[in-house]
């Protein structure tokens, strides 16, 4: 068979060309969101791997400490360390917030971690530059993320922070890269109020009628002292033994500590069903509307090409060309016209991925769906067009 569809888009090339670019920056955009989708997945199970635990013992009926809050005496950790099985359990801080280094300012998650080297839970498993925490205050390992470098001096609250490491890829589960901490000073930062707050506080209890009874005036001086301290983290990351599974641990925890404890799958679970699951449906969204948007681009284009090639249709009917020769003529520029819309698109979508502020993960096994899809997709877009070309009259061909 003669290829009609190759010489028709060599006499008009440059427009096939061009507009199969501007489909493809569409389609790059599609295959973007995929990885945005992707990569927040990918962020959640980073969130779990690197904080080295099998379990996690958080406050009773919540998801803490990464979907809800979650507050825990911060001696929990030593009767769980009595439980049968346990290698090590840690305390961890968990607290997003916008920290400053001279002129970079960085939205982050804040880690407090218990002091020590690789191994511990809550801390980074790798660095990159510098050392672990070993001081109980005012240092700091930072993600790379962040755009703090080592040795930088870091404000949080009223504190200021060395950059003692540096690590990469110490992600939250929205994405915000972490800054590490020790845990004292993160259970201060989680709940430090101002001088004015505190001053207004002192206040208001002194102008209570209840305070100038005998005795209380001391009690309530040593009460709101105590206001200052923090005994609570957010949780207790916990590394079981070798023979023993994480819900032969979790079981005794739960029965007689009365505190919340997650496994992994249970964690991710929280993380992917719960966390992302209306970040999925939006994008589930956004993506059948580009899917939408590009089939009525393809169509459009075969429509406007065969109806500007009217009277050359005319002439193959008037020569003999049977319908399906004509059929596969347009479906193989649709098909063509896909083609290279996809190759610009997942050229584009691997250029502009590492420049999004969210980590975009671009897997082979979506660009294989997507190429499929596109290929279907033009294939459909292409109908409206077969059946117009399919409705020419031969004699058109020698019409005036």
């Amino acid at each position: 068979m003669i290829s009609l569809a190759g010489r028709d888009i060599l006499h008009s090339w440059g427009k096939f060309v061009f507009t199969g670019m501007g489909l493809g920056l569409l389609i790059g955009v599609t295959l973007t969101m995929a990885g945005v989708y992707r990569g927040m997945i990918d962020d959640a199970v980073t969130l779990l791997d690197n904080s080295g635990a099998d379990l996690w013992v958080v406050q009773k009926d919540t998801l803490g400490p990464y979907a809800e809050p979650s507050s825990i005496y911060d001696d929990t950790y030593r009767s769980i360390l009595s439980v049968p099985g346990v290698a090590r359990a840690a305390n961890v801080t968990y607290l997003n917030m916008q920290v400053k280094a001279s002129s970079v300012e960085s939205r982050v998650m804040v880690v407090g971690v218990v002091p020590g080297g690789p191994g511990e839970p809550g801390q980074p498993l790798h660095l990159l530059a510098g050392r672990h925490i070993t001081r109980g205050h005012f240092e700091a390992v930072a993600d790379l993320a962040t755009g703090f470098a080592l040795g930088d001096s870091i404000e949080l609250r009223r504190n200021r922070y060395r950059v003692v490491g540096l690590t990469r890829r110490m992600v939250s589960s929205g994405g915000d890269p972490m800054l590490f901490i020790p845990l004292k000073d993160a259970q201060e930062a989680q709940f430090l109020k101002d001088n004015d707050a505190i001053y207004s506080q002192r206040r208001r209890t002194t102008m209570n009628p209840a305070f100038n009874r005998p005795g209380v005036p001391g009690l309530l001086s040593g009460v709101i002292a105590s206001q200052s301290v923090n005994p609570y983290v957010n949780a207790v990351l916990v590394k079981i033994k070798g023979g023993f599974t994480p819900e032969q641990i979790a079981a005794p925890i739960r029965r007689w500590k009365r505190l919340q404890v997650f496994t992994r799958a249970q964690m991710e679970e929280i993380l992917v069903g719960k966390l992302i699951a209306t970040a999925a449906k939006q994008i589930g969204m956004f993506l059948v509307i580009l899917a939408i948007v590009s089939a009525a681009v393809v169509a459009f284009i075969i429509y406007t090409l065969t109806l500007g090639k009217i009277r050359e249709i005319a002439v193959l009917k008037l020569i003999g060309t049977r319908n399906a020769t004509i059929a596969a003529m347009i479906l193989q520029q649709a098909l063509g016209l896909g083609l290279i819309g996809f190759i610009v698109g997942k050229i584009a979508a691997s250029f502009w991925a590492p420049v999004f502020p969210k980590y975009v993960l671009l897997l082979p096994a979506d660009s294989l769906r997507g190429f499929i899809a596109v290929l279907v997709i033009c294939s459909l877009a292409s109908l409206i067009a077969i059946r117009v070309a399919l409705k020419v009259d031969p004699g058109e061909a020698i019409s005036g």
